[in-house]
Formats: C-alpha cells, sequence, structure tokens
C-alpha cells in the first residue's frame, strides 16, 4: 500500500468518525458534507487500489 492510499484511507476513516459525531450532536443536515467527503475519500481510494 503507498502513502497515498493510506491517506485516502485514513481521512475517510475521519471523516467517517467526524460525521457520525455530528449525526448524532446535531443532525444529518449539517453532516453531510463529512458523510459525503468520507465517501469520495473511499471511492477514490479504491478507484486506485482497482487499477494498481
Amino acid at each position: 500500500m503507498k502513502l497515498v492510499d493510506v491517506l485516502l484511507l485514513s481521512l475517510a476513516v475521519v471523516f467517517i468518525v467526524i460525521g457520525a459525531y455530528e449525526v448524532m450532536t446535531v443532525g444529518l443536515g449539517n453532516a453531510y458534507w463529512s458523510i459525503m467527503l468520507s465517501l469520495i475519500l473511499f471511492f477514490a481510494y479504491s478507484m486506485r487500489k482497482r487499477s494498481a
């Protein structure tokens, strides 16, 4: 696993944790940005793994 892959996966996990916390405290509407960013990072990670 390359450094970029580790960073993408780590950031995806961080943003999903932030999103889960935001959903529990302020609701889904305010946590939408974090959840979508984590999904984008995870999809970028999975696309990189498929091409390699």
